[in-house]
């Protein structure tokens, strides 16, 4: 096979700092459907997926978790390939940044880029954002990061720089010589006026922590996580190793052909990695291709919010085909698109159990009660020219519509003209009424039977084929009973009119789409607030509240490296409160009972009234490992956006509680003021760091 017949798609690989959700699960899907399509096509196909394990977000969390970052890694990196697993995920390679195999790779373009002169080491003093492990320019101390609003950190160390300012006018030239580099035109569009803005040095090491890939001949520095990230492309792929093999491997499949991302990381993969990848003299992927949010009920998935959606919700409900299939048609691809519960159920039913799952069905069925269960052959004398051709000839105008559109990464219009074929065969059995044609004798009414049943059979057998890379369980199920063997073995290449067997036999013909009930949607929810409940392994303990101050899960941000989605735990019902532990006889308390409760300190990031209620403000508060929705009864004494980049104490360590209608993890601490009982937040008189315990 030549170079030619190759293809390499990647995910971006995912953060580690949260557990898998059904934005990680997009992307992922997305990129499997490529791969699966690339397969059957006849290409040697490396699909790459894996997780992004360093940082100093990773080792506050770790720290926070009474771990180390290593073991943290590993807890969150294996959450993310069982869910792979359990989804069908066919990717070739998973890649860890903490691997050996990573380092030396990664290490290797370091020394690439400092022996040609683009690495000098500097001085930064500046804006810092720990949650997008991203120097922030031209902030000022206080300002919040412009991407996840948190606010930035003051930093002032020794540093090692890339020359980025060198490569501005060597990218907008190579935007412009490759147009398709950056898909869509509204990301390209955004890349281009960044570029055009000026692009300044940038900062590609620190040395305020030691969780990274310790810098080649300067132990002191880490590599920083981005270029230590984005390298992992190569790396996977060979770049680095001594071996033979993986040399091999490295130039077979380099360039990629496909970065899948997030929209939030485009200028991370679309300006800093061709940049690097110039500067060490090494081909560039040929395309960045960027997909929009997910949005829950068309509001951005968010732990603050309440809506974060874990795929097994739907996977262990209605099957892994069913939320492949609603992702890739519901969604436009590129744009942002809303996810329902209610959404899913409605799309399987109608598309996949009544109209797919219904041709496959009643066509299979009267195969075997008319014909013995053979596919029956076809006559031209007694064909029906306007209906039988119209079948054959939208079928082959769909098979080049089809791998136009999805070629095009236009997934949902693919399926749309997938979807209109199955319409109009489902249409074309009710006016031939192969069952009415059956009841009557003679050869040319067995022969007209006969004919209706193959061009359905035949045109399922084009969907079934079209669709596999989408529907692989489903398909296959489809082509089994078409008695066609292991799909995964067809040449999608050669799909055309006229391949079903003559005489075939089926294979044992079952329902694939059993329709979904109206209990479908509660159960799907139920899953949602049993695993709210039960979530870990965010840093910290899932805190809680009391009356006067609560919070819910809240989100970790937009980490680049991690999917555009956020996600966040559905709500929870209120957790009885606690009984008191009985008084000592004096009124006092040990020591022991003191050290169960967990305080930390916390920064406010965002602030506002809830709805309907005088004294309460839902809070996000950051508290270092995490960030924490806090429903506190502090509104008649703050107003809320004087609240925000304040310090505050949180109870962390307690059962989650819902105030109207939010859940809570957490507790503000503050006195009791004046007659009134005026609420005072509890506050710091020096700097203390955002996460520190209270002892």
């Amino acid at each position: 096979m030549d170079k030619g017949k190759t293809f390499y798609i990647t995910t971006p690989i995912y953060y580690v700092n949260a557990r898998p959700h059904i934005g990680h699960a997009y992307t992922t899907i997305v990129c499997d459907a490529i791969a699966r399509r690339k397969r059957l096509l006849g290409y040697d196909t490396f699909f790459l997926t894996g997780t992004d394990e360093h940082g100093q977000k990773i080792e506050r969390s770790a720290t926070a978790a009474g771990t180390t970052p290593q073991k943290f890694a590993d807890s969150v990196a294996s959450e993310f390939r069982a869910l792979f697993e359990r989804m069908g995920i066919t990717y070739n390679d998973f890649i860890r940044t903490t691997e050996p195999r990573h380092k030396q790779g990664a290490q290797e373009l370091w020394k690439r880029l400092q022996e040609k002169g683009f690495i000098y080491k500097g001085t930064y003093t500046g804006q810092y954002c720990v949650s997008d492990e991203a120097y922030i320019d031209g902030a000022k101390p206080g300002d919040p990061c412009p991407d996840c609003g948190r606010i930035t950190e003051t930093v002032s160390e020794e540093n090692y720089y890339f020359k980025l300012s060198a490569f501005a006018d060597k990218l907008l030239k190579h935007y412009q010589q490759h147009p398709d580099f950056i898909r869509p035109e509204t990301r390209r569009n955004e890349v281009i006026a960044f570029v055009k803005s000026g692009l300044r040095d940038l900062s590609v090491s620190r040395s305020t922590f030691k969780w990274g890939i310790p810098v080649p001949g300067d132990p002191k520095h880490v590599m920083y996580v981005w270029l230590d990230a984005l390298s992992n492309y190569c790396t996977a792929a060979g770049f680095g190793s001594k071996e033979q093999d993986e040399q091999e491997k490295f130039k077979r499949y380099w360039p990629a052909d496909v970065h899948m991302i997030g929209k939030e990381i485009i200028r991370f993969h679309a300006v800093y990695w061709p940049a690097f990848l110039m500067a060490a003299d090494l081909p560039l992927p040929k395309a960045v291709i960027a997909h929009g949010w997910l949005l829950f009920e068309e509001s951005k998935m968010s732990k603050s919010r309440g809506n974060i959606v874990r795929a097994e919700s739907v996977i262990e409900v209605m099957g892994n085909d069913a939320l492949r299939y609603f992702l890739l048609r519901e969604v436009p691809f590129g744009q942002d698109g809303s996810f329902s519960f209610d959404a899913v159920v409605q799309r399987y039913n109608s598309d996949l159990a009544n109209d797919l799952g219904n041709l496959s069905s009643r066509t299979l069925t009267m195969i075997n009660r008319y014909f013995g269960g053979s596919i029956p052959y076809p006559s031209p004398l007694v064909a029906k020219k306007g209906a039988d051709d119209a079948i054959r000839d939208q079928a082959q105008a769909t098979i080049a519509e089809f791998n136009q559109l999805f070629d095009e990464y236009q997934f949902n219009r693919a399926l749309e003209c997938a979807w209109t074929l199955v319409a109009s065969v489902n249409k074309y059995l009710v006016e031939q009424e192969p069952w009415i044609v059956a009841e009557k004798e003679g050869e040319e009414n067995k022969a007209r039977l006969a004919t209706i049943l193959y061009t359905a059979a035949e045109a399922l057998r084009i969907v079934t084929a079209l669709t596999s890379p989408v529907l692989p369980e489903s398909a296959e199920k489809i082509w089994q009973q078409l008695g066609l063997g292991d799909i995964t073995k067809f040449n999608l290449s050669d799909l055309k009119w006229g391949q079903l067997p003559l005489g075939g036999k089926l294979g044992k013909v079952e329902p694939v789409f059993p329709r979904a009930d109206k209990s479908t949607i509660e159960r799907m929810q139920q899953m949602e607030q049993e695993r709210g409940r039960s979530s870990a392994p965010q840093p910290a303990a899932v805190a809680q509240t009391s009356t006067s101050a609560t919070s819910a899960p809240a989100g970790e941000g937009a980490r680049p490296g991690q999917p555009a989605t956020q996600a966040a735990h559905g709500p929870t019902d209120a957790a009885p409160a606690p009984k008191p532990a009985p008084a000592a006889p004096n009124g006092k308390i040990s020591i022991d009972d003191f050290l169960k409760v967990e305080m930390r300190v916390g920064q406010v990031k965002h602030a506002e009234k809830v709805k309907g209620a005088d004294k309460l403000l839902r809070l996000e508060v950051d508290i270092g490992s995490e960030v924490r929705q806090v429903v506190a009864g502090i509104a008649l004494a703050y107003e809320p956006e004087k609240l925000i980049g304040r310090k505050v104490v949180i109870v962390a360590n307690l059962a989650p509680r819902k105030l109207r209608g939010l859940e809570s993890n957490g507790m503000i601490v503050a006195a009791s003021a004046g007659a009134e009982d005026r609420p005072v937040l509890a506050s710091f008189l020096e700097d203390v760091p955002v996460g520190a315990k209270l002892k």
